[in-house]
């Protein structure tokens, strides 16, 4: 089974980009993506209608900004589209679907600000989702909005004060391991220089300078499933890069 995660920086920007083009030549079995920026009357028909799947939008309450959607070919035995958490749900930032043998959540964290203005709002609704986690046949992916470990960041020193990179932000992280959660790539790459986001200034995706930000946590109980996890920094179209797992069932 084949799962993609991508931070698409708006369906219908990527749409005209060749998204549909890249998707079907990926033949995925789902497919997760986050900020898709757009009301469900905005949403270009092809993405209500692909061919083979099922497809789910949480754009939020606020026109172009956040969302999240989930296509799949396999119908889920429940689909949900918030938390129990007022503004986080509001904004769009989570879409659940349980299947047969596991339960996904796509989720787009909040960022934090520049200046740290949404930081507080970041960190509560975190803990929010950490105290009502079950790690047991669970997928967690999307945008995480954290960069966990210094090799998750191009310049670890320069940033260890900005927002991503702050260590309250980073103990969430180990907090969400700790609950019995696998970082898929870190179980098969352990190597630095692969990253996820990479900022628009400073020809910074050309120099590498990014941020490994987008993730595919697994549960320790389906770990020996995950026969793949892998990041596809080259396919372009969002200042995001698709990331995705295989796993056997």
């Amino acid at each position: 089974m084949k799962i993609l995660s991508w931070n698409i920086n708006g369906l219908r920007a990527v749409h005209k980009k060749g998204f549909l083009k890249w998707f079907y030549k990926q033949k995925p079995d789902i497919v997760c993506l986050q900020e898709i920026k757009a009301s469900l009357d905005k949403i270009p028909s092809d993405f209500k209608n692909l061919k083979g799947y099922f497809s789910y939008f949480n754009p939020g309450s606020r026109p172009g900004y956040s969302g999240v959607a989930l296509f799949c070919k396999e119908k889920p035995l429940k689909v949900e589209m918030s938390i129990g958490l007022e503004r986080f749900d509001k904004q769009g930032r989570v879409i659940r679907a349980d299947f047969k043998k596991f339960s996904l959540f796509n989720f787009y964290m909040v960022n934090g600000g520049r200046k740290k203005e949404h930081m507080k709002y970041k960190l509560s609704s975190y803990q929010y989702i950490l105290d009502h986690l079950r790690p047991k046949k669970t997928i967690l992916t999307g945008d995480f909005n954290i960069a966990h470990k210094e090799i998750d960041l191009a310049r670890p020193k320069q940033n260890k004060n900005n927002t991503g990179f702050t260590a309250p932000e980073r103990r969430k992280i180990d907090q969400l391991i700790s609950l019995g959660f696998i970082d898929a790539f870190r179980k098969f790459n352990k190597k630095p220089g692969n990253y996820t986001w990479w900022t628009n200034f400073a020809n910074a995706r050309q120099r590498n300078l990014g941020w490994r930000i987008d993730y595919f946590f697994c549960s320790s109980d389906l770990s020996s499933k995950l026969k793949k996890a892998f990041i596809s920094s080259k396919v372009m179209g969002s200042d995001h890069c698709p990331v995705g797992i295989d796993m056997d069932f």
